[in-house]
């Protein structure tokens, strides 16, 4: 399979730009998802001949002779079921992509597997969404999918040395946060702990990509004390190309973005929460995001889990020694996440922020990846559950942050992933009533809105349940691959209808 790693904007410069500025499409992911008809290099030439020869120049019609747009949203998609777990096992067929081939100029970086893709405008393969899509896929007996799931990975990190945000040639600058072994366990206790033993080659890809061993992604920072912990980086400075004329216009016109803003857009991006208070200065506007100034604690729970999977792996292979070194590398971590994320004031695990010194005032769901992974204290759990209890938890699940900002990944939103940390969270510390408590409100909001609509969306509103989730740079999307996921999970988990 060719490999096109040229971004829309490399590829089609000027016109580009005009495009994206004009908005000719409502979604900025409309034209760099579009095919072109013929060689980039010759659209781009015949623009270029137009502007200059001063003719004027009408840009739908440009594009409409010289590309294929993306077909219309999934959102289109209407259900015939009245069974939510029928409803899903349906989409997973409708959700389902097979194996790729490439388009000269296409930004799609293909795939040799099939795979899923979580819905809407989201045409393409999520890092972190896909392990969350796996929960349901194994309940619905989809192994098949899942091992190829894993391997389009494993190809990915072998062809890129990293996995990108998504398999789009404008996501290989960042990665999202590090499922992999984590779907490679799910994996295992589907097939056999063989699984963790072929897959070492890749774990130890990826970790080294997180760690700036191989090159310098300055993902890793060194604390004061000598342990080393991670934050996201994204390797571009410059508009994301999917979201061109959102990032260009943050800035007030005849002003200069500072330096490093958009950076720090993009490094949201890579987290995830693209966007949300917990990146923000102020805590409030985007303006004031500074992403690469936080050492955020999932991430550095996911490579906990990384760590210990890899040393895992190496037993299998009879490498004990550097097992140990492994080992140590996740102890010595888990003992960095306590001391430098653990807020005893606040009683939660925080991000750790390199600018004030201190871990960061506003505690968010994220902390609970300490106790999903299980690197908290049981004292740290019961310490946690007050503000659990009575701030995070909503008539409709737990909320992603205490903060209103209009943000998706903000209050009142509630998100599947994060529903499913805090329960297995929970569950691991034997909270189990509590966990039972999150995951019947989140279920019972799901399935009030997929009878009322026929729909699982993106995001919910768990604050207001008779309002849709909302916030952020497009409307709330349905499908929805996570959401599915989470849901059969928790159905299968505790029985529920």
């Amino acid at each position: 399979m060719a490999q096109n790693k040229e971004t829309p904007d490399q590829l089609y410069g000027p016109l580009f730009t005009a495009v994206q500025e004009s908005r000719l499409f409502p979604d900025s992911k409309t034209f760099v998802d579009a095919i072109p008809k013929e060689d980039p290099h010759k659209i781009q030439y015949k623009y270029l001949a137009l502007v200059k020869n001063g003719d004027h120049v009408d840009l739908a019609r440009f594009v409409e002779e010289h590309f294929f747009l993306p077909q219309k949203p999934l959102s289109d998609y209407e259900t015939t079921e009245t069974d939510v777990e029928k409803h899903i096992n349906r989409l997973w067929h409708v959700l389902h992509r097979k194996a790729d081939s490439t388009a000269a100029g296409s930004s799609l970086l293909p795939l040799p597997y099939e795979y899923i893709v979580p819905g809407g405008r989201f045409r393409e393969i999520y890092y972190w969404d896909t392990y969350f899509t796996m929960l349901g896929l194994r309940e619905s007996g989809e192994h098949g999918i899942i091992e190829n799931l894993v391997k389009n990975f494993a190809w990915l990190i072998d062809t890129y040395g990293h996995i990108p945000n998504g398999n789009r040639t404008y996501y290989l600058s960042r990665s999202q946060p590090p499922f992999f072994s984590l779907m490679v366990e799910l994996l295992a206790g589907i097939k056999g702990n063989d699984v963790y033993s072929t897959y070492l080659p890749q774990l130890q890809r990826e970790y080294a990509y997180w760690m700036d061993s191989t090159a310098a992604t300055r993902h890793a920072v060194t604390m004061p004390d000598g342990s080393v912990l991670n934050r996201y980086w994204d390797q571009l400075e410059l508009p994301r190309q999917e979201a061109w004329h959102e990032d260009t216009h943050l800035t007030p016109p005849g002003l200069h973005s500072r330096e490093g803003l958009y950076r720090d857009i993009r490094s949201a991006a890579e987290s995830g929460w693209d966007f949300s208070s917990r990146w923000f200065g102020d805590g409030r506007s985007l303006a004031t995001i500074r992403t690469t100034t936080f050492l955020p604690v999932d991430l550095n729970c996911l490579l906990y889990h990384l760590e210990g999977t890899i040393a895992k792996a190496l037993r299998q292979k009879g490498m004990e020694e550097t097992a140990r070194r492994f080992d140590a590398a996740a102890t010595a971590r888990r003992q960095a996440i306590i001391k430098w994320c653990w807020s005893p004031k606040a009683g939660w695990f925080t991000d750790y922020d390199l600018q004030g010194k201190r871990p960061a005032h506003a505690p968010t769901l994220a902390g609970m990846y300490p106790f999903f992974l299980g690197i908290a204290s049981k004292e740290q759990a019961r310490r946690a559950l007050p503000l659990l209890q009575k701030s995070f938890l909503k008539p409709g699940g737990v909320v992603t942050t205490l903060r209103s900002t209009g943000e998706q990944w903000d209050a009142p939103n509630g998100w599947a992933p994060l529903q499913w940390v805090t329960v297995m969270g929970l569950e691991q510390y034997g909270h189990k009533a509590l966990a039972r408590t999150v995951a019947e409100r989140w279920v019972r909001l799901n399935l009030r809105v997929f009878r009322q609509t026929g729909k699982l969306t993106e995001k919910y509103d768990v604050v207001n349940a008779a309002k849709p989730g909302g916030g952020g740079e497009y409307p709330t999307q349905d499908g929805f691959g996570w959401t599915n996921g989470v849901l059969l999970a928790l159905m299968k988990k505790y029985r529920l209808k």
